[in-house]
């Protein structure tokens, strides 16, 4: 019996470190589980049935959660985050299952400590994961006989497979040169995002890293990653040196180095193997596929490199100074400049296609053709390189601006596909199911909010708080504006969004407040002058409405010369009050140009059928009652209705002239059930993953 025991421990022992192996990978099967134990299905699912009564992938998902529950006790990351280290997609999968198999919700873990009475998990039945077992569970599974006397050994602990990069340092006082520093980072990176047993942050820029004491340790805990890679390089003639260091959350000391002094010629070269090595180093699995991948070579000319490398850099500095269009241009003539030297450098492709989005997003969006061009530019990246995550990226870029929302998906799908730390790809999905499907969007905006931690990550915690305000969760949309603000320490936004959700209560003065601290910081910043000169109208202080909104137009100019949340028919009816009834047919018919072009060209705005609600309220307040109830029973199609929505009918003043009608009521009462629903929804989402 003892010798049976040894037997099944060993082989069990076996499995769980199999498993612990391909911990972070969600893809990780019973397949792939009996062919590295060297077994087939068969005979692993009757061994491990006669051992635990218990079918193969039930132990998988055990090992996974047994492995997250010391997580949890230890304090290695929130719930969310460790979803993703212990191989779950989904957040809310991960709470279902933990709930399902502890019995309690992971929110409820005592960090370091005992359980209380009420949440002491029910008998676990299979041996623990952690580097020990407590005392009176090992009693009593000893006695039931359900597992072998045995625990895990601190030697086979297999590290997390998570990694944040920082981005690389020059080492010269040529600043101008930076550029290349800059790209054997992305490169760096890039290779190691393509391998799915990584999950691998966006690039951390030194800049973003508050100047403290931290260690890199300390450093590498605060993003919530298992290892941290820190670098720097330098290309003087042809030759070039790039030193990496390898950091583990938890140690001082770096655990691996890599110095590299080559030929310039030999660049790519270098960036493939230093990404294989870090993969090695952190035991993560890459599959044929995902190793031709990274050693494919994009361009073997030299000239074309360095100009590419020299557009990325104009193009991401334009990024984070939007009105700067010389930058814009800057990075046209570098892409352009690395195609003349190779026609068929892909990424060059990609580039351009993010430069001709950026420059003609307002002048072709409502065009026919509105932004093939980009479509084209990525289509020609494909053709030589159909593996290229960035190209897809790009066409789901251009068919989300354009409101092609299964197109979209589609193409951030293949991204994803080749690229599975994509976070722009799961930003750009969130903004898609925007106002399709509010679960789907913050579990697409809380991955990408877990592979991200660049410049952009307040607005994602922006975007996961007005999904919580647009389904009528106060509390949640208060706590993810205060993460954003937290982040970038931007009060003009916090004041926006508090703006905006007491405004869609009907809390007219309160919003004002708010409004009024935000324009005091900037006194330019557009949400808040058009939020002003709304509530304003609301308060039918009219003159003072129009002060803001005349300043928000001369501010934006229209920006893009169309709008699609119905300005124009506000500004149109604020100029009315104020007698300027030339400027307001002006608006007014602007407005509905506008609608007509959505709606001609089946471009969705990301409100779906907006334009029918806006072409509604200008029918009305013009008396054509008819063409105002023909666009509302359209608008009233949309499967879904938010806070904003019922808000709005209930006190937009475009249609005073019809609110006491009996089947304008009616629209209104139809347009509540829908928003009560989608608001019960999301609520039974929410408690059955314990996020309330």
């Amino acid at each position: 019996m003892n010798d049976s025991h040894s037997t099944d421990q060993v082989f069990i022992s076996k499995l769980t470190e199999i498993v612990l192996d391909h911990l972070t990978d969600e893809e990780f099967s019973v397949e792939i589980l009996a062919q590295e134990a060297g077994m087939s299905h068969a005979n692993l699912y009757r061994r491990l049935k006669s051992i635990k009564n218990q079918d193969v992938s039930k132990f998988i998902r055990e090992v996974r959660l047994q492995r997250a529950m010391e997580m949890l006790r230890n304090n290695e990351g929130t719930a969310a985050e460790i979803s993703f280290k212990v191989g779950f997609g989904s957040p809310a999968y991960f709470n279902k299952c933990f709930r399902e198999y502890f019995g309690y919700p992971p929110g409820k873990v005592k960090l370091k400590g005992s359980f209380k009475k009420k949440d002491k998990p029910r008998p676990l039945r299979s041996w623990k994961i952690a580097g020990y077992i407590s005392f009176v569970v090992i009693v009593v599974l000893i006695v039931i006989n359900i597992i072998p006397r045995i625990k895990r050994s601190d030697e086979i602990a297999i590290p997390d497979k998570s990694i944040a990069i920082l981005s690389f340092k020059y080492l010269s006082e040529d600043t101008a040169k930076q550029y290349l520093a800059r790209g054997m980072t992305e490169a760096i990176h890039y290779d190691l995002s393509q391998i799915k047993a990584l999950r691998v942050m966006s690039i951390i820029h030194v800049e973003q890293i508050p100047k403290t004491n931290k260690t890199t340790s300390e450093i590498c805990k605060e993003y919530g990653m298992a290892y941290l890679l820190e670098g720097s390089f330098q290309k003087n003639g042809d030759q070039i040196r790039l030193i990496v260091r390898l950091f583990e959350c938890g140690k001082e000391e770096c655990v691996w180095t890599g110095e590299y002094d080559k030929e310039w010629e030999n660049i790519f070269t270098v960036q493939d193997e230093v990404a294989q090595s870090i993969a090695k180093v952190l035991q993560a699995v890459i599959t044929p596929e995902e190793k031709q991948r990274i050693e494919k070579t994009h361009t073997l000319d030299l000239a074309a490199y360095d100009y590419y490398l020299r557009g990325e850099e104009k193009l991401f500095l334009y990024w984070s100074d939007w009105e700067n269009k010389d930058l814009l241009d800057d990075a046209d003539y570098y892409y352009h400049e690395a195609l003349d030297c190779d026609s068929t450098y892909a990424l060059a492709y990609t580039g351009l296609a993010w430069v001709y989005m950026d420059t003609h997003f307002g002048e072709s969006v409502y065009s026919e053709n509105g932004l093939d061009s980009c479509l084209i530019l990525a289509d020609k990246a494909l053709s030589y390189d159909d593996h290229l995550a960035l190209a897809y990226d790009v066409k789901g870029h251009v068919y989300l601006r354009t409101g092609k929302k299964e197109q979209a998906i589609e193409e951030f799908d293949k991204a994803l596909k080749f690229n599975p730390n994509d976070w722009g790809a799961y930003s750009g999905k969130g903004t898609l199911y925007f106002y399709d499907d509010i679960v789907k969007s913050i579990d697409n905006f809380q991955i990408a909010a877990s592979l991200y931690r660049g410049s952009e990550l307040d607005d994602i915690f922006r975007s996961i708080s007005f999904n919580y305000l647009s389904a009528g969760f106060s509390e949640k949309h208060n706590y993810y504006n205060q993460q954003a603000l937290d982040l970038e320490l931007d009060s003009v936004n916090f004041y926006a969004m508090l703006m905006r959700s007491e405004f869609y209560h009907g809390n007219y003065v309160k919003a004002m407040e708010f409004a009024e601290k935000a324009i005091k910081i900037d006194s330019l910043d557009s949400n808040i002058l058009y939020g002003l000169g709304l509530i304003n109208m609301y308060l039918a202080q009219y003159e003072e409405s129009l002060k803001y909104f005349e300043k928000y137009i001369e501010k934006e100019s229209f920006r893009y010369g169309y709008n699609v949340f119905g300005e124009s028919s506000i500004i149109g009816f604020v100029y009315w009050q104020n007698g300027d009834k030339g400027k307001a047919e002006y608006y007014f018919n602007k407005q509905i140009d506008i609608c007509n072009m959505q709606n001609e060209l089946e471009r969705r705005s990301s409100k779906p059928k907006m334009s029918y609600y806006n072409l509604a309220g200008v029918h009305a307040f013009r008396g054509e009652k008819e063409k105002a109830y023909e666009n509302l029973r359209i608008f009233l199609k949309s499967p879904k209705m938010y806070l904003e929505n019922v808000f709005l009918i209930n006190n937009d003043p475009l249609f005073d002239s019809i609110r006491d009608e009996p089947e304008f009521q009616q629209i209104v009462g139809d347009m509540e059930i829908k928003y009560q629903a989608e608001h019960e929804r999301v609520r039974k989402w929410l408690e059955e993953n314990d996020m309330l």
